[in-house]
């Protein structure tokens, strides 16, 4: 398919929606304190949305991906932090399954004409807002292969301390894509601050941002246990906010 010619679908179809990927540095430090020990925070202190609707498993699934440059053995990849997602069904099973880090969330994400809009709210909290205006195609990216660090784990039944019924494992996700379409994505994206997604606070914005629309294929994609962490550095890391990997107290956001 020529670079200057957009996927074609059948009217009313949702396989094919491009995914809108933001980039945008942030605070080193911010980065590091969300990475549990073992896991090291990566060459460069940057934070990646995707906004997206794609089909899961037979159903269109709207949802937010937010995760930071993180290394894990010497290679180089993303730290899912989380994914808000407006279809309960694939919540609990894909945390516990995989540890894919998936709560629910409001996410309102569309495209007409040149005009992108998109809006992720959670706990009645809009955390993420962004709208801009394509710019038109740009050049494919190289054909790569995309790393993602989960975490798997499960606390002992009972709650005690820095006990475990499955103490903490890396999860690689190891995915290859290849661009079909790219279009480049002038415009403003606004951090609000929330309780339940810290992004504005904890990850605030320090450059240039970048947004483009994204629609690949993924070729392969290959989910491994990878290796153990430190179970008791890991503890102060076990506790988080809903079903994401932002710290918190008990499930839920910080309090005081």
């Amino acid at each position: 398919m020529s670079e200057n010619e957009g996927p074609k679908t059948n009217p009313g179809e949702i396989i094919g929606w491009p995914f809108l990927r933001i980039d945008y540095p942030t605070d080193p430090e911010g980065i590091a304190a969300l990475l549990p020990p073992g896991i090291e925070p990566g060459a460069k202190a940057n934070v990646e949305l995707s906004i997206y609707c794609f089909p899961v498993p037979d159903e269109p699934e709207f949802g937010v991906v937010l995760s930071v440059d993180a290394d894990y053995r010497g290679t180089a990849g993303k730290y899912a932090v989380g994914y808000g997602i407006d279809q309960e069904s694939a919540v609990i099973f894909s945390r516990e399954m995989n540890g894919q880090p998936k709560y629910q969330a409001e996410i309102d994400y569309w495209r007409m004409g040149p005009r992108v809009v998109a809006k992720c709210s959670h706990q009645g909290y809009t955390f993420l807002e962004f709208e801009g205006q394509s710019q038109g195609a740009i050049a494919h990216p190289e054909p790569e292969t995309e790393n993602e660090w989960w975490v798997k784990v499960s606390r002992a039944v009972g709650g005690a301390e820095k006990a475990y019924d499955f103490a903490p494992h890396v999860v690689h996700v190891a995915t290859d894509y290849q661009t079909i379409h790219h279009e480049k994505v002038e415009g403003k994206l606004t951090l609000r601050e929330s309780p339940w997604d810290p992004i504005a606070t904890q990850l605030p914005v320090r450059g240039d941002i970048s947004a483009r629309l994204w629609t690949a294929v993924p070729t392969s994609r290959n989910i491994a246990l990878a290796g153990a962490l430190d179970p008791d550095a890991f503890w102060p890391f076990a506790d988080t906010i809903s079903g994401s990997r932002w710290r918190g107290v008990n499930g839920g956001p910080p309090k005081g």
